[in-house]
């Protein structure tokens, strides 16, 4: 069985930047390009759960129906090892995966998976939020 020395041993091979998160040893800060937000890895047996923190969603969920779709269309057409969500108001990319039998090379996918997403995708959601916004009635 795989532990967190085996997950940290994977990103040091990969000569990813990454830093422990404070009194949590078993939890990462993944850093990826420039500008991106940091992707948490935790390692929580049986799972490696990868997640980050994408944007917000502000107001009135009816009026982001635009946004929704181009999320559910992204993870149809384009994702393999990771997904949009949502969870209270943000708009999240994640990935679980089973600790029990992980290997090198599907770590390595998921983080450049959700490297590729943030640097082609997140731009064009930010776009669609603010359309979703700006279309709203203001109130006098």
């Amino acid at each position: 069985m795989r532990s967190v020395e085996d997950v940290e041993a994977y990103l040091g091979k990969m000569n990813r930047r990454f830093t422990h998160v404070d009194d949590q040893p078993s939890t990462f800060l993944v850093h990826g390009g420039d500008n991106m937000p940091p992707t948490v890895l935790r390692v929580d047996p049986p799972l490696v759960v990868l997640r980050v923190h994408v944007g917000d969603i502000d107001g009135d969920p009816a009026q982001n129906g635009e946004l929704y779709q181009k999320l559910l269309t992204i993870n149809a057409k384009s994702l393999v090892h990771v997904s949009f969500g949502l969870e209270d108001g943000k708009i999240v990319l994640s990935s679980a995966l089973e600790l029990e039998n992980l290997d090198y090379n599907e770590l390595a996918a998921a983080l450049d998976e959700i490297d590729v997403t943030l640097a082609q995708q997140v731009a064009k959601l930010a776009e669609l939020s603010k359309a979703s916004h700006s279309s709203r009635p203001r109130k006098a």
